[in-house]
């Protein structure tokens, strides 16, 4: 299998049991169906936003309009690519869990604090190595 082998490889194994994988995992999926949401709901918008930009509404026709119009596309978009972003973290991180290296700063190699995780669940690195970066 190639979970084993990748634990293996890294030298690094989780330091929390299958139990609180477990419950990371259900943390994460949570987090996941929520950004999912959010995300379908960003992609409507944009596909209604863009609707309306072909669409010639009276409204439309002043400049100010037009101008606060793509504003909020743009920024609709940025949130949407946010959104995918997080999605692509909480799906690493599931992988991570499956590969038993989930819960280890890959900074320091040390246990990430469970608090931590509980409130950063796609985390890669402990608090330590999080102030270290800035």
């Amino acid at each position: 299998m190639a979970s084993s082998k990748d634990t293996k490889n890294s030298g690094r194994v989780s330091p929390y049991t299958d139990e609180e994988l477990e419950y990371f995992k259900e943390i994460i999926i949570k987090k996941r169906d929520e950004a999912e949401n959010e995300l379908n709901t960003l992609q409507s918008s944009l596909r209604e936003s863009m609707e309306n930009a072909s669409d010639e509404s009276a409204y439309s026709f002043h400049m100010a309009d037009a101008g606060t119009d793509a504003q909020e596309r743009e920024k609709t978009y940025m949130l949407f690519n946010r959104t995918k972003k997080f999605i692509r973290y909480l799906d690493d991180a599931l992988v991570r869990i499956e590969n038993k290296t989930y819960g280890v700063c890959k900074v320091t190699g040390k246990k990430i604090a469970k608090g931590r995780l509980e409130a950063v669940p796609h985390t890669q690195l402990s608090i330590d190595a999080k102030l270290k970066r800035r």
